[in-house]
């Protein structure tokens, strides 16, 4: 909006309010509501108008639920196991990059290969990341939510790990395993530079050319969001422990968490247990405990709540607060984000 667009709206919004006081008052609240609106209203506009690039950031801050699939992949065999003789041929990365592209219902694509075996994972991911790239750029409907390994056993391996994450394009990160808020402080500071009070490396790796934009710029806007309002950065973390359960609470109070997370495929196996028998034993009442615990402490410090939903849970978690879902590839998969959008009213 041009300057004398906002002088015209001042105007407009001066005779609008001015006109509810009687004349008598005229000399003093009629020219105080001019000077506030002629200060403020550039300003409240701008914010209005300034969309972030990652779309995620928008639907969190609107307090809208957001859906993303995992990213597509190759059927898995078990070691020294050959694949049928009439399996349909394995895809490359590149290929797998194509088919999550087409799909345009979710608003994110998820990698969790990293959090294991990370160096063969990464070579893996540069592929399908080359791969999502179309005339040289990633495209933000479909920005790269992934997985890094934990970070409290080895912090300066986890800081270098992030940093390569981060040079491939990635615009959310989530922290697993978190079992303090100093964890979480520390993987935070990782993903910024240290102009922005982070440690992250200064190095920018394709970056930069994969957002569509300068250096400079994207140093600018690669900072964690809502420590940095106009950050395009999005930290995930995820609670999957006893030990994290206990600390949820000051987890969630960390400033700079996007989303936070219970583990639950982690969880169920924490809650089971094996009998005198051997035979395994679920917990079923204290694994949903679990998820509960960490969906009120989310509540308590308004964070948005993430859940790796399925067709059948979906709505039973959104009911229960849930906002935030990592989905499988696949029909039933994309059936789940229709059925949630629906319910969302998206």
């Amino acid at each position: 909006m041009k300057n004398g667009e906002h002088l015209s709206l001042a105007h407009s919004m001066f005779r609008a309010y001015s006109s509810r006081f009687p004349d008598r008052m005229m000399g003093g609240v009629r020219r105080w509501i001019a000077v506030v609106a002629l200060i403020t209203l550039p300003g409240w506009l701008a914010v209005a108008q300034d969309k972030h690039l990652n779309p995620t950031i928008d639907l969190l801050a609107h307090k809208k639920p957001v859906f993303g699939l995992y990213a597509p992949g190759n059927p898995r065999t078990r070691p020294g196991q050959t694949p049928a003789p009439h399996a349909a041929p394995l895809k490359t990365p590149a290929q797998l990059a194509q088919d999550a592209l087409a799909y345009t219902g979710g608003d994110f694509v998820f990698d969790g290969s990293m959090e294991g075996n990370f160096e063969p994972a990464f070579g893996l991911f540069t592929e399908f990341v080359r791969g999502m790239a179309t005339k040289g750029a990633l495209r933000w409907t479909h920005p790269l939510v992934i997985k890094t390994p934990e970070i409290a056993p080895h912090p300066d391996l986890a800081r270098e790990r992030i940093a390569r994450q981060l040079n491939l394009g990635a615009s959310t990160m989530m922290f697993v395993g978190v079992e303090s808020a100093a964890e979480v402080k520390q993987g935070l500071g990782m993903m910024r530079f240290a102009g922005q009070g982070g440690t992250r490396s200064e190095q920018v790796g394709e970056a930069p050319r994969l957002w569509g934009m300068s250096e400079k710029e994207y140093r600018a806007k690669a900072d964690v969001w809502p420590l940095n309002p106009r950050g395009e950065l999005v930290n995930w973390t995820i609670v999957e422990s006893r030990e994290g359960l206990a600390h949820v609470h000051e987890i969630a109070a960390v400033p700079g968490i996007g989303v936070l997370f219970p583990g639950a495929g982690t969880l169920r196996g924490v809650f089971s247990s094996t009998d005198a028998s051997g035979k395994r034993v679920f917990d079923e009442a204290g694994w949903e405990g679990a998820i509960q615990q960490v969906l009120a402490a989310c509540k308590e410090f308004k964070v948005p709540c993430g859940y790796p939903a399925n067709l059948t849970d979906i709505e039973k978690r959104m009911q229960q607060g849930f906002s935030v879902f990592v989905i499988g590839w696949g029909e039933a998969g994309m059936k789940t984000i229709e059925l949630g959008r629906k319910i969302a009213g998206r």
